[in-house]
């Protein structure tokens, strides 16, 4: 079981789901959590809403799929004051609730933890290994984020124009208004995409989409990128 510091929820977790069916039981911490828990479907087909249905027919909702969609849609039906956003893929650290809460409650607006990956590949390593730095270039959705709710409403909450880096535009945005806090503890994300795609052209092409960001691609164009280059 993980964590609380009292039996009133105070965090809403807001997961966005499309066809994640193989990945729901990664979320074992999640669902044992006495903390508010929001599933987004985005239209799924193959089983995904369904197995929600039998697991967990509480604050389960369909949206258009996208992420940015997803997530925003969450937080309408949020009812706590504090907001942390999960991938599907993500495995949370033991009373990762306990700890965000904690950090919130000593006055943190926003934030994350670092990351690891699920198989023991030094490269992977490596390019984990930077999540530790408290700078945009290192952030990404893999990692998680926990915002106010006060602080999502004034920065407008995810960007839907982008259908991809809408988390690092989000971020990007918060780092402008808040300090941003990066947690020790880590998040262990799926390496599926690194050994479908190649572990180099895909840290290459994460590389270069951090970089057309940072030089202020618009989101087509970000899109049209990912979608040439990654599978």
């Amino acid at each position: 079981m993980t964590g609380a510091l009292t039996n009133k929820p105070r965090l809403s977790i807001i997961v966005p789901v499309l066809n994640e069916i193989d990945f729901i039981s990664h979320l074992e911490n999640v669902l044992s959590s006495t903390q508010e828990i929001i599933f987004v479907d985005g239209y799924s087909s193959d089983g995904t809403w369904e197995l929600l249905q039998t697991q967990k027919k509480e604050n389960t909702y369909q949206t258009q799929s996208g992420r940015a969609y997803q997530m925003n849609f969450g937080v309408t039906k949020a009812t706590c004051e504090w907001l942390y956003f999960v991938h599907v893929d993500s495995r949370l650290p033991q009373d990762f609730d306990t700890m965000i809460i904690a950090q919130m409650a000593q006055g943190a607006k926003a934030g994350c933890f670092r990351l690891k990956f699920d198989v023991s590949n030094w490269i992977l390593k490596c390019a984990a290994a930077g999540s530790k730095w408290n700078i945009l270039l290192c952030r990404g959705g893999d990692q998680t984020l926990f915002v106010t709710k006060e602080i999502f409403d004034k920065i407008e909450g995810f960007n839907t124009n982008y259908i991809v880096c809408e988390d690092i535009q989000f971020v990007k945005k918060l780092y402008k208004k808040v300090p941003f806090t990066v947690l020790p503890h880590f998040v262990i994300t799926s390496s599926r995409r690194f050994y479908k795609n190649g572990i180099y052209p895909l840290l290459f092409h994460f590389g270069m989409i951090h970089i057309l960001h940072w030089m202020g691609a618009r989101p087509h164009v970000l899109y049209k990128y990912y979608s040439r280059n990654i599978n």
